[in-house]
């Protein structure tokens, strides 16, 4: 070994600083610059997390509710006239029955009411389908005719939005004198003295503001130079006079309108719904009739505001009325939505279900299966293994990796030109929509397997091909067994992206309304995405809330697809 010797003159060797005050503000600048990027990280994670909680947490609060139902416990009588209109007891005339007349009539002689407007309201409140459960017990047992059944009826949207708490809340007061009804039904006026003084200087003070309202809305009309808009003046200055007028004199009666708390007065078994108040006497229109016109003494009758005005209320007061006495006897119930996981699709929002569109998914779903995982693993085989490097495969795997990347849009247009137009295949069905899917997820998984491919130690198939094996089976044998979980994993991700996939299968019609659930390939369908598409387009708050609850159903699946995945790599990843 040769010692080094500097030679007197010559420059000396460049010393490393560690101690100097700059290099000690070099060293503190780094670690600031390193912390500084630590928290940048740590921002983005929390910010992120943040978003999904509260996207997450919306999807929550609205579909909820979409998996519990209101329903109608009643015992229904079954007559003959009603339930076998035709008296011949066949099963086709017993599907022919009015069943739905049925519950509505004994809903109505529970209630004691009577009149076509009350009829009317009493039928929006019940589902169209509110009949189905007593058609099929009757269809089953036709020795229930002439019976008295009891019936569990669901209740419309409507009610059923209502009841989960997205109508009005709702006050009651006992009242402190002796009230005295004129009738049991039709127009009431109820006498009880001095009871209705501070309802009346309230009702003022809020006719007060709504002249107020009104009258800035009618000048506000007036100043506009076209005269349609002008003309939108001249009612609203017809309700202020009225209003007005029903204010400006202490001893006349105040009017309650549709834009002020509506007041009720429950009396006798029936409900009074009031529309002008004095001090002493309240009259108004029986929406429930009275049991008897005699006098109800002070805490036996009962005042009740419901506090949002009726006009901003899609449930009128006639409804809540109806809804609120059957709450009370104990005839109205909230329990696990079925229908949601057993019905089809339905223009009636309590009536609407995803199984359809489960179905149409899951065959979707196996088509594509069937087709992109033995071609995929397949191709990636011989890519990896057998091709020969040359440009044509380097083309080839170009062209794999864009198709990777290609808008799912365009393959559902191949699909419609292709499948469709071409060969002719049936519109929206689970058949096409998986050959459609399958052109989109074959890319993703050729990718995997050649990455799972390629995970595999050189060593296994040298090894295989040391012992005598032929180079099909080192591959086969040996390295594809080996690559497996690598590859199912893939597979298993690329469904759940063909799953959540809504733009090809619009394309080629499976955004048909249908009913029915599909029982083979070619029958039309629709898939989950397309349902939930399908429903936020609607105008009902229910099928908002639908919407909400079949996302998170669509979620779930993705989770637990997902999930495997995850849990296929855990298991039966090797460590080389």
């Amino acid at each position: 070994m040769t010692d080094v010797t500097f030679l007197p003159g010559a420059p000396s060797a460049r010393r490393l600083d560690l101690t100097s005050d700059a290099a000690k503000a070099r060293v503190r600048s780094r670690y600031r610059s390193e912390a500084r990027f630590r928290w940048y990280g740590i921002c983005a994670i929390v910010v992120t997390a943040v978003f999904l909680v509260v996207l997450i947490t919306d999807i929550l609060i609205k579909g909820l509710p979409a998996f519990t139902q209101h329903s109608l416990s009643i015992d229904v009588p079954v007559t003959a006239e009603l339930a076998d209109p035709e008296g011949k007891g066949t099963p086709e005339a017993l599907a022919a029955g009015d069943y739905n007349k049925l519950v509505r009539e004994a809903v109505r002689s529970h209630l004691g009411i009577e009149g076509r407007a009350a009829t009317s309201n009493l039928s929006k409140l019940l589902s169209t389908g509110s009949g189905d459960g007593l058609r099929d017990a009757v269809m089953s047992d036709p020795k229930l005719i002439g019976q008295t059944v009891p019936v569990t009826a669901l209740l419309s949207d409507d009610a059923d939005l209502y009841l989960k708490g997205t109508g009005t809340k709702i006050e009651r007061a006992d009242g402190v004198a002796i009230a005295t009804p004129s009738d049991v039904k039709g127009d009431i006026t109820i006498t009880a003295p001095g009871a209705f003084a501070a309802d009346t200087a309230a009702l003022r003070d809020v006719i007060t503001k709504r002249v107020a309202t009104l009258t800035a809305g009618a000048e506000l009309y007036e100043q506009s130079a076209d005269a349609t808009v002008r003309d939108r003046a001249k009612p609203l200055r017809e309700e202020i006079a009225t209003l007005a007028a029903s204010i400006s004199d202490a001893n006349a009666p105040a009017l309650l309108g549709s834009h002020v708390p509506s007041l009720l007065i429950a009396i006798n078994g029936g409900i009074v719904k009031l529309s002008s108040l004095t001090n002493d006497t309240a009259s108004g229109t029986a929406l429930i009739p009275l049991k008897s016109a005699e006098a109800a003494q002070a805490g036996a009758w009962q005042r009740v505001t419901y506090v949002t005005p009726e006009a901003d209320r899609k449930v009128d007061d006639a409804k809540v009325a109806l809804l609120d006495r059957l709450q009370a006897d104990g005839k109205v119930s909230r329990g696990f939505n079925t229908l949601f996981f057993t019905a089809g699709d339905s223009r009636e929002a309590e009536l609407a279900g995803i199984r359809g569109a489960l179905v149409g998914s899951i065959l979707t779903l196996a088509v594509t299966l069937a087709l992109c995982l033995p071609i995929g693993v397949m191709a990636a085989v011989y890519l990896e293994e057998f091709a020969k490097k040359n440009w044509f495969t380097d083309l080839i795997e170009i062209n794999i990796n864009n198709l990777a990347a290609v808008p799912s849009i365009v393959f559902g247009l191949l699909g419609l030109a292709v499948f469709l137009n071409f060969f002719g295949l049936p519109r929206s069905a689970p058949i096409v929509g998986g050959l459609v899917l399958a052109l989109l997820v074959l890319p993703t998984i050729i990718i995997a397997a050649r990455a799972a491919l390629r995970a595999v130690p050189p060593s296994i198939k040298e090894a295989a091909l040391g012992v005598g094996a032929s180079h099909q089976q080192a591959i086969f044998h040996h390295v594809l067994p080996l690559a497996m979980p690598g590859i199912m994993t893939g597979t298993i991700i690329g469904m759940a992206h063909a799953l959540g996939e809504t733009a090809p299968l619009l394309m080629i019609g499976m955004v048909a309304f249908i009913v029915d659930i599909p029982a083979g390939f070619t029958d039309s369908a629709t898939a989950l995405p397309v349902q939930i598409y399908l429903w936020s387009d609607l105008p009902e708050a229910a099928f908002k809330q639908k919407t909400a609850a079949a996302i998170i159903v669509l979620l779930m699946l993705l989770f637990v697809m997902n999930g495997l995945a995850i849990w296929l790599r855990k298991r039966f990843e090797r460590r080389w």
